[in-house]
């Protein structure tokens, strides 16, 4: 029998990138829910969590993935392959963390493996390319890590924020701003959003969590 997979991100374009990827293997993989609007609702053998401008894998929202009752398995697919992030991750209970460097073929394996009770771990991968999959902004030419930057700046996120949620230093986000700047050929913040906004770059689904009560 297939794998009953879950896809779970905010954004449809990041979902239906990772599903076409996926797509040249219907007899190992049915995708059965593509999840940027509604979260997991039937019985799935795997969700995919894909962390494009979306909290890390060692986050409460993994973790609601990981305690949901129709999920049997929760894989985190990222490119922040980092070992505080792995170690967070795999103690909140996820099966697995995937690289975005892996090729379509390297990705069904891991599922499949995940599948038969394998927890795996993705080595490395240093500078090799991002591979498969979509994103906003990559029409116009942003790289898939500008692209998650213009995102939050989208959602209004402030550069520490940012550097927080995807995990990388304040200096490299502001490296990212730059360079996304130059290429949509904005210049100030302001202009950024309204550019992103008209760009695909607001979430579908945005997941929000309680905040507790303040004494």
């Amino acid at each position: 029998m297939p794998i009953r997979l879950a896809i779970v991100n905010d954004y449809e374009v990041v979902v239906r990138g990772l599903a076409d990827m996926l797509a040249a293997y219907p007899d190992e993989l049915e995708i059965v829910e593509l999840d940027s609007q509604v979260p997991v609702s039937v019985p799935v053998d795997i969700a995919l969590y894909d962390t494009f401008a979306q909290t890390q894998g060692d986050s409460p929202d993994v973790e609601d993935l990981i305690h949901n009752p129709l999920v049997r398995r929760v894989v985190v697919y990222t490119w922040n392959i980092q070992a505080r992030l792995i170690e967070g991750t795999l103690a909140r209970g996820a099966s697995a963390y995937l690289s975005k460097t892996l090729p379509a073929a390297d990705l069904a394996a891991a599922l499949r493996a995940v599948h038969a009770g394998e927890r795996v771990i993705s080595p490395d991968p240093g500078t090799a390319p991002l591979v498969g999959g979509d994103w906003p902004g990559r029409a116009e030419g942003l790289t898939a890590r500008e692209a998650e930057v213009i995102a939050l700046i989208t959602q209004g996120l402030s550069n520490a924020e940012i550097a927080e949620r995807a995990s990388l230093s304040i200096n490299s986000v502001k490296s990212y701003i730059r360079t996304s700047y130059r290429k949509m050929g904005v210049t100030s913040r302001t202009n950024a959003v309204l550019w992103g906004l008209e760009h695909g770059f607001s979430p579908d689904r945005i997941r929000i969590h309680p905040q507790p009560d303040r004494v």
